[in-house]
């Protein structure tokens, strides 16, 4: 087992999600492959996008698959203008590869909002540390796992 699944695993089991992660014969990398993949709409995948602000910090935006984050609305939420963090930038502070970046288990926790969209489900697929790994959860108990807040902050993909 990856050091990233057994990271995800340990955070999952610590925060008393019964869900553990599936590998999936195919790549999970995109939201739209993690949906064909989970046999789920592809609003129930979770997309951990990570935006790195002017003062260096980053912050996670927890968007169900079909959403984009509206880089304005983020920018206000983290009061601070938000761009892109890079993939080294990325692996760095949370422990992931971009395409494999869980909603929990980040070598340095960073501020967190969850796309209200995710919440119409009983049932979310996130990402679990690698391009393969998935897991299911409550939207609710991710929320509070992750240290989410509920936030709009998304347009329509």
């Amino acid at each position: 087992m990856s050091k990233s699944l057994a990271r995800v695993t340990a955070a999952l089991e610590a925060a008393g999600l019964p869900g553990r992660p599936v590998e999936m014969a195919a790549e999970t990398r995109t939201a739209a492959e993690a949906a064909a993949a989970a046999g789920c709409a592809l609003d129930q995948i979770v997309k951990s996008i990570l935006f790195q602000g002017s003062s260096g910090r980053l912050y996670l935006f927890l968007t169900a698959g079909g959403n984009r984050v509206d880089s304005a609305a983020a920018s206000a939420l983290a009061g601070e203008p938000l761009g892109r963090a890079d993939g080294t930038t990325v692996r760095s502070v949370t422990g992931f590869a971009i395409g494999g970046v869980a909603p929990l288990g980040h070598l340095t926790p960073s501020p967190v909002w969850m796309d209200p969209r995710l919440f119409d489900f009983t049932t979310v697929w996130a990402a679990a540390g690698t391009p393969r790994h998935i897991f299911p959860a409550d939207p609710q108990a991710l929320c509070v796992a992750s240290g989410a807040q509920r936030a709009a902050f998304c347009v329509a993909g």
